[in-house]
């Protein structure tokens, strides 16, 4: 049962935070909005959000 739950809402919110660790919201923030609001949400939000701004070195 434990693994169900890690495989069908934890594991897919790990791979949308690692798609939207170089966005606005960071790894993070797209994580926990995939663990909130389901994971193909999570993913819209990715896909509609900006690139990280560059620092200027």
């Amino acid at each position: 049962m434990l693994a169900h739950v890690v495989l069908m809402s934890i594991l897919p919110a790990f791979l949308i935070g690692l798609l939207g660790q170089n966005r606005k919201m960071g790894f993070w923030g797209y994580f926990f909005a995939s663990l909130l609001l389901t994971p193909p949400i999570g993913l819209l939000l990715v896909l509609a959000s900006d690139s990280k701004p560059s620092t200027p070195v």
